[in-house]
């Protein structure tokens, strides 16, 4: 009576797992601060991904981690083929094809040696118009890679119009956007800062959203919508639901919602301590994100979740 009657699901469908690849390593290494989520080697990746579209999972969104020495400040070994993230994306689409939709993160702070998510001018400054160029770029690259869809998160002003024109110049026309159009400047973000082996130093304030500003969200939303964002997305997603309620009722396209490291791990320390159940609240966590409109969970229990579907 309960399943007849429920008016909210998660299905295997609905979730994208974020997964992290990185250059140099024999084996895949732990993250500490993420139980059960791994950097992975290009061959683990590929098993692991692979098990994930077994499993129906909707999507796959895919980090590049390279090497330290690879960094520089304008992130070019995002751009290079020989990149760890496009030789990763190049794999999986040889190996999964169209069997999933296949997203890459279009964003510098894991390239770069300062950890910012665009280029940093003379005074310190990221500079938006020099970074949407070179979004662009990175654009392009991974659509040559076999991207199905471009994830641009860097949230600099006209972003997505950018990318838009320069695929199409490309003519990568059918290369999707998913616009991170409102992403916070959270403190929930920790955990990822070791699974990207970021290198930033201080914040990211100046170009990602205040935590109290609605408006200022869904302002940053319905601009994304007019420069041709093909999916929108709010991020973190727990502790802005409402933002997420608010993003469906007025977007024109699907609905994206990020469950960030920082609630992944907050749940799993509490589930090791035995303080709550890790099946029950995760069930219950992704519930509540679809109930206040989400379309799609980018989540790292994905796999797991779907694997309890099945």
């Amino acid at each position: 009576m309960r399943r007849l009657v429920s008016e909210t699901t998660v299905q295997p469908r609905h979730l994208v797992l974020p997964m992290f690849v990185a250059d140099g390593l024999d084996e895949p290494r732990p993250i500490e601060s993420m139980p059960g989520v791994v950097q992975h080697t290009r061959d683990s990746l590929r098993r692991a991904a692979d098990e994930a579209v077994r499993l129906g999972v909707g999507g796959l969104m895919l980090f590049g981690v390279p090497r330290e020495s690879d960094k520089d400040g304008d992130g070019s070994v995002g751009v290079r083929p020989d990149g760890i993230l496009n030789v990763a994306l190049r794999d999986l689409a040889a190996d999964l094809g169209d069997t999933t939709v296949l997203m890459a993160d279009t964003c510098l702070d894991e390239f770069t040696d300062h950890g910012h998510c665009g280029i940093v001018d003379a005074s310190g400054r990221v500079d938006n118009d020099a970074t949407n160029r070179r979004y662009i770029e990175l654009a392009v690259a991974q659509a040559d890679s076999g991207a199905h869809v471009v994830g641009p998160s860097g949230m600099m002003d006209g972003q997505v119009a950018a990318i838009r024109e320069g695929l199409d110049a490309a003519g990568f026309t059918d290369t999707a956007i998913l616009a991170y159009a409102a992403k916070f400047a959270s403190g929930f973000y920790g955990p990822f800062r070791e699974a990207v082996a970021s290198s930033l130093q201080g914040d990211r304030r100046t170009y990602q959203q205040d935590p109290g500003n609605t408006r200022e969200a869904i302002r940053e939303i319905e601009l994304d919508l007019a420069e041709g964002a093909d999916f929108v997305m709010v991020k973190p997603a727990m502790a802005y639901l409402d933002v997420v309620r608010a993003a469906a009722e007025i977007s024109t396209v699907p609905v994206a919602a990020y469950q960030v490291s920082g609630e992944y791990s907050m749940i799993c320390a509490a589930a090791a301590k035995g303080w709550i159940d890790l099946d029950t609240v995760v069930a219950e966590s992704l519930t509540s994100i679809r109930r206040a409109g989400a379309d799609i969970v980018l989540t790292y229990w994905a796999a797991d979740v779907a694997r309890r579907l099945s």
